[in-house]
């Protein structure tokens, strides 16, 4: 065991060459849970390669363009090394960079989601004058029967 060099916790596992399989690159950077997973979302449209569908097989480079789609949540993420084994988180956050333009797109439909969720649903259109109307006679209601008491 002397002459065996030791891998440092917070360095990514060397990928064998320059280039790695996407879904075996997916499932080291922990975007899924096994590497069956990965290969469904690729064949299923879920993953875009620089904006084009592609296979499981694909070998991807350092400074590709991969976008992601989980869910309502879609990523789009820029490849900063390979890796071809699954380590820890830490590590796996080190693999991608995601876009500027993706984060504020999640936030926004995140802080969407939760005022869905409280009851608060953002109107396609303003109200229109008759809407208007209704909404400060049902505001006024609760008032009017306080002095009638």
């Amino acid at each position: 065991m002397q002459g065996t060099p030791t891998q440092s916790p917070n360095q990514p596992p060397p990928a064998s060459t320059d280039q790695v399989r996407l879904d075996r690159w997916l499932w080291a950077a922990r975007f899924f849970k096994t590497r069956s997973l990965a290969k469904a979302a690729i064949e299923g449209g879920k993953v875009h390669l620089s904006g084009k569908r592609t296979k499981p097989a694909k070998e991807i480079r350092a400074g590709d363009t991969l976008t992601i789609r989980r869910g309502m949540v879609e990523q789009t993420i820029l490849v900063e090394q390979l890796a071809d084994k699954r380590g820890s988180a830490t590590v796996a956050a080190t693999l991608y960079s995601e876009t500027p333009q993706s984060i504020e797109q999640r936030e926004q439909l995140r802080a969407q989601r939760s005022m869905e969720r409280a009851g608060l649903k953002i109107p396609s259109q303003k109200p229109s004058k008759k809407q208007r109307r209704d909404l400060r006679k049902l505001k006024t209601a609760p008032e009017q029967a306080e002095d009638s008491l």
